[in-house]
């Protein structure tokens, strides 16, 4: 698929990895619109993005959104879907011995986030897409934990559950056209990880990663939009992460 003149719709992009990924498509002359629930981050963003206040975790808001936009621009052709959370919790916490188990809500929160908002809002444009005979382009990101994580199990499982999604929507859907991939970033250098990670294990992660260092936000971006470019990539999950898993 050409980038240039593509509309493609970019979630939790007002900041961070999602805003990178949405300059990068935006410089190659695609039309982006960017969906969040921080009304504040997107009314900061330059005006040449289309901004759309959407809560992902909502089917009903997700369906009304991509009409939306269909019915602004024709077609939806690219969907990124990056909105989530990293979020970190041991199964056993010791040190706090009145909560010491991971609790089951917090699991389910974060499955809902990360998880079920990438079928909701997948659902939602992929019928926009069937429907106008659209040959589009889904993009998960996904990220290093899916191969387990020690002390996220639920945000693991969530980006498992992504790549198994990805893998199943490749072959569901290439019957009509549509191809879908994921991204799998290591640990990029953004606000969310400066936050999630101490500076110890941050340094930790460097050590070992061969480049020693880590990804910088552009550089997923780079990679999200060699995903949309090419159209025999169909069912793969691209590992971005400086050879830490080698």
């Amino acid at each position: 698929m050409k980038l240039e003149g593509a509309v493609s719709l970019v979630t939790g992009g007002s900041k961070g990895l999602g805003l990178a990924i949405a300059h990068n498509l935006q410089a190659q002359g695609g039309r982006v619109v960017i969906a969040d629930i921080d009304t504040a981050a997107l009314n900061a963003l330059p005006d040449i993005f289309d901004r759309r206040i959407l809560d992902v975790t909502r089917p009903d808001d997700a369906k009304s959104a991509a009409q939306s936009l269909v019915e602004a621009y024709g077609r939806i052709d690219v969907l990124v879907n990056n909105a989530g959370v990293i979020y970190s919790e041991p199964m056993v916490n010791l040190m706090n011995p009145v909560g010491m188990m991971h609790g089951y809500d917090r699991f389910r929160q974060n499955l809902l986030v990360n998880l079920d908002s990438v079928f909701i809002m997948t659902s939602a444009v992929v019928e926009q897409m069937v429907l106008r005979r659209t040959k589009g382009v889904v993009i998960n990101i996904s990220s290093i934990s899916a191969r387990g994580n020690e002390g996220q199990t639920a945000y693991s499982a969530a980006k498992a559950g992504v790549n198994a999604m990805t893998v199943t929507w490749a072959k569901e859907l290439g019957r009509f056209g549509i191809r879908c991939n994921a991204v799998a970033p290591g640990f990029v250098d953004t606000s969310s990880t400066r936050t999630a990670l101490n500076e110890a294990i941050i340094k930790h992660i460097e050590a070992e990663t061969p480049l020693r260092r880590l990804g910088r936000a552009e550089e997923i971006a780079q990679a999200v939009a060699a995903a949309i470019s090419n159209d025999f990539l169909n069912g793969a999950i691209l590992d971005v992460n400086g050879g830490v898993t080698i």
